[in-house]
């Protein structure tokens, strides 16, 4: 006996989108698994790229100068690029989610540069600080900043989504300017420029261990992706579905704050590339989060990874720091989005 069809149902259309779903399901995994083999690709080229002299078959010959040079420098540094470029495109993901815009990520709305006035300060007040302090403090000063950019952004009529970001940049500069006056005045005007550009050519181990915090936040940023779907919808419909707004809120605050604090304390700034990451990624498979999130991680541990091999080998044996080669990138690439958004809506 055959159960009888439900009112307003199509037994024929629901049998036949199950299968539609679940090719698209399959796409989305084997897209998904390739991108993790070419991330992979490329972790491997970049434990072999460098001024050092290091190949495959010194390594497995087991000649203990080689040996030092993979485990103390080659194999932290791509390990840092990956957790790096993994949380920053993902803290993206989120702050684009809080904001309710796709245009801001944590260096356009004032979270990088004020977790480096956090980093200048404890300097300054306490030159001796251990890096678990200096990234403590840019931690407070990243939520302080982010915190203040929504609240500014309630406070103005948004009557285009290019103004989140423009006022995002300006308070950013603010906070900018008043970093680099203070350092100025203290002469760390030089050890500034080392968190304003991202550059893993410092990394050694012992030095990168903290990007494992990130890599943890990264997890949480995925079991809680749904949650953060429903605070990206407002206040009132949060509420309405029963979650509690500001808790929501709050948890992405501290996610994004300590995310930039980390890696601006570890390896620098490096700017846009939250921003082009989930935006990319919204193009290919669109806006559904949850299933987002693994290809934004993996896409930004990959692009950042190609962006650290063009830059260690376009000037060999000379090295572009990361940060420029994905600022010069990501600019183009977020223009293109900018004209691209502004052509829909013509």
């Amino acid at each position: 006996m055959t159960a009888p069809a439900l009112p307003g149902k199509n037994p024929a259309r629901a049998s036949a989108a199950a299968p539609l779903e679940q090719r698209r399901f399959l796409r989305s995994t084997a897209g998904l698994a390739t991108g993790i083999c070419t991330v992979t690709a490329l972790a491997a080229v970049s434990l072999f790229v460098g001024v050092g002299d290091l190949s495959l078959s010194s390594l497995l010959s087991g000649d203990p100068t080689t040996h030092m040079l993979f485990w103390v420098s080659q194999l932290p540094r791509t390990l840092s690029i990956i957790l790096a470029g993994m949380a920053l495109s993902v803290a993206g993901l989120i702050m684009q989610l809080m904001a309710r815009n796709k245009f801001v990520e944590p260096s356009t709305v004032g979270t990088v540069e004020s977790a480096q006035l956090g980093i200048l300060a404890v300097t300054v007040l306490l030159p001796g600080a251990s890096m678990f302090l200096k990234m403590s403090t840019a931690s407070v000063f990243a939520a302080a900043g982010t915190a203040l950019f929504l609240l500014v952004l309630r406070r103005i009529p948004l009557r285009s989504t290019l103004i989140v970001p423009l006022v995002g940049i300006m308070l950013g500069g603010v906070i900018s300017a008043v970093t680099t006056f203070f350092a100025y005045r203290t002469d760390l005007l030089q050890t500034l420029n080392s968190w304003m550009v991202g550059d893993f050519s410092g990394v050694l181990r012992g030095r990168y261990e903290l990007l494992w915090i990130v890599g943890a936040l990264t997890v949480i940023g995925y079991l809680a992706a749904d949650r953060f779907t429903v605070a990206g919808m407002g206040a009132d419909f949060t509420t309405n579905l029963g979650l509690n707004y500001n808790r929501v809120m709050a948890l992405g605050l501290v996610i994004v704050s300590l995310i930039s604090a980390v890696v601006v304390v570890s390896v620098g700034s490096i700017p846009f590339l939250g921003l082009i990451v989930p935006n990319l990624v919204s193009l290919m498979i669109g806006d559904n989060v949850r299933r987002a999130v693994p290809w934004v991680a993996v896409f930004g541990a990959g692009f950042v990874l190609l962006c650290d091999i063009i830059g260690r080998t376009i000037r060999y044996p000379y090295e572009i720091p990361v940060g420029v080669v994905v600022s010069a990138v990501g600019s183009v690439i977020f223009l293109y989005l900018l004209l691209r958004k502004r052509g829909s809506h013509a």
